[in-house]
């Protein structure tokens, strides 16, 4: 396939090209420098080359569907023309690199936006991800193929992290296609990895196992991390909206967030939850739980006590963010309405409830009974007696 392609460009010969496997352009042989970019997504642009301080710069005269070649023809003309006497010519769209736009543009417009942990989290994926991957490629240069290849490879060693990652680059690029920096986004038929749906909760006897395991903690001098942990089970929190609580944000009955994943809101506290808060030391440190280094700072995310109180309780594959699961259950399980379980959570809607409140066999069991009693009396059917077990056969 030859490097440059040339013709007498016509709108019959532009609407007979085809994509290929890589992109390609084919230059007018009327008026050079004119070309069609061909992308392997079937978009087309015009596209014209312009000297500027002795370089030679690409710029994007716009969508072929937009343009005829007579047009395109013209308004390469008139670029390249600039009068004094005419009006100045429309200034080119000039495609930034992909790490110029989102150090420039994006992050002006996205980044203040988000929580201080959601930017930790963006600056992580972006420096270890996104800009070492496609920082140096111009924004309509990066295809579908090449993120498909990056987020192969990242899928094939952390699929959670590379979801991540793809979710912040297709963020980044609806972003850029809004500024009319190309037509297309390259992300926009991949998929992410599927994930397995995380349903496990503390049934009863686990509870009262972890209880007795944290109880023996206390009795070591462990009570800072187990409090730590009984609150989380206790008000259904995010973990760090308890390590990072502080005394401001206790307001009796309640706790008053500022800072929660969803935006502030109030958490209602049950009478063993405030217990747990009037009984932790008095300190001059504005957290509740501060870190035993510096006072002044909150805990660290990293529970030890956790790890070591669930394998003694035999709940190794419980996680930390379990104990809201079971919060939310266990609500749930003794007739607290879903709507209200959303209120206690903290979501703007039942739909992520419904993921928290899991129930467990023997609930589902009695309540299957419950509605087929209820049902049967309706329908005036005499309960079942309970058939006797089969004798047992004699032995011989």
């Amino acid at each position: 396939m030859p490097a440059r392609e040339r013709s007498r460009l016509t709108d019959a010969a532009v609407s007979r090209l085809r994509p290929r496997a890589r992109e390609y352009t084919v230059w007018d042989s009327a008026v050079p420098g004119l070309g069609v970019r061909v992308r392997p997504t079937g978009g087309m642009t015009w596209v014209m080359l312009e000297d500027s301080g002795g370089c030679t710069r690409r710029l994007s005269l716009g969508p072929v569907p937009t343009m005829t070649v007579e047009e395109a023809r013209r308004e390469c003309h008139k670029r390249r023309a600039r009068p004094e006497t005419k009006e100045p010519a429309r200034p080119a769209r000039v495609v930034p690199l992909f790490r110029e736009f989102v150090e420039g543009d994006w992050k002006k417009a996205q980044f203040g936006r988000c929580k201080p942990t959601t930017r930790k989290s963006y600056s992580w994926l972006l420096d270890a991800r996104l800009l070492p991957a496609f920082g140096a490629e111009p924004l309509d240069c990066i295809e579908a193929g090449d993120v498909r290849r990056r987020f192969d490879a990242w899928s094939r060693t952390a699929p959670g992290n590379a979801n991540s990652a793809l979710k912040l680059l297709r963020q980044i690029f609806n972003f850029a296609a809004a500024r009319g920096h190309f037509d297309t986004n390259p992300t926009r038929d991949i998929r992410p990895n599927r994930r397995p749906r995380m349903t496990r909760f503390l049934s009863r006897e686990e509870i009262a196992r972890l209880h007795e395991v944290l109880d023996a903690e206390d009795r070591k001098g462990g009570t800072a991390q187990a409090d730590i942990i009984r609150l989380l089970l206790l008000t259904g929190c995010r973990r760090n909206e308890i390590i990072r609580l502080r005394w401001s944000e206790v307001r009796g009955d309640t706790l008053a967030l500022a800072d929660a994943k969803t935006g502030p809101r109030t958490v209602p506290l049950s009478p063993q939850a405030r217990h747990i808060l009037e009984r932790q030391p008095p300190s001059e440190s504005p957290f509740v739980f501060p870190s035993p280094r510096d006072p002044l700072r909150p805990r660290g995310r990293n529970l030890g006590l956790w790890y070591k109180s669930r394998r003694e309780a035999g709940i190794e594959d419980v996680r930390l963010h379990d104990l809201r699961h079971t919060h939310a259950s266990h609500a749930v399980m003794n007739g607290v309405p879903v709507p209200v379980v959303a209120r206690l959570l903290g979501h703007s809607s039942t739909r992520m409830t419904l993921r928290y409140a899991h129930l467990g066999d023997r609930d589902i069991d009695r309540a299957a009974e419950r509605v087929g009693q209820a049902v049967a009396d309706l329908m005036g059917l005499p309960s079942p007696r309970r058939a006797s077990p089969p004798p047992t056969p004699a032995r011989r």
